[in-house]
């Protein structure tokens, strides 16, 4: 009996690994428009017929509704920004309210005095990092968004 007990709570462990949100590689915020990767891409992963593009209206990431959208200003899933070492940078979200939004200027990742922030040139948001979103030669950050 202990042994069928184990199994059962072994099973309640897992059951909510096994319904967690799958992370959507969604391109890279970067002002390079000769990557492909890049937002600032029109024809990769900036296109604005791209079915999970950023760009696109009617995408799940780029509808002013959706609330997975980088441009809803109520969005409360929005893609999350990471750099090359993998470091959590925030949201990419229109909404300045979301305490890890970019466009939050009071927040760590939006406000131009953090150095964890994009809007910071001395900090994270630096043109001359190699891989700031900021440098227009640069890599960028790794966009992911998360769907339920």
């Amino acid at each position: 009996m202990p042994h069928a007990c184990r199994l059962a709570l072994a099973a309640l462990l897992i059951a909510p690994v096994a319904s967690t949100a799958r992370a959507e590689d969604l391109g890279r915020l970067s002002r390079n428009p000769l990557q492909a990767e890049s937002i600032a891409n029109p024809y990769g992963a900036g296109s604005p017929y791209a079915p999970r593009g950023l760009n696109n209206p009617y995408s799940l990431y780029g509808s002013p509704y959706s609330p997975y959208s980088a441009t809803n200003p109520y969005a409360t899933d929005a893609p999350r920004l990471y750099d090359s070492q993998g470091t959590y940078r925030g949201r990419l979200s229109a909404n300045p309210y979301d305490p890890e939004s970019v466009s939050n200027p009071y927040g760590r990742y939006g406000s131009p005095y953090s150095p964890d922030s994009i809007h910071n040139p001395y900090g994270a948001g630096s043109p001359y990092r190699h891989d700031s979103p900021n440098n227009p030669y640069g890599e960028g950050w790794r966009i992911e968004g998360q769907r339920r």
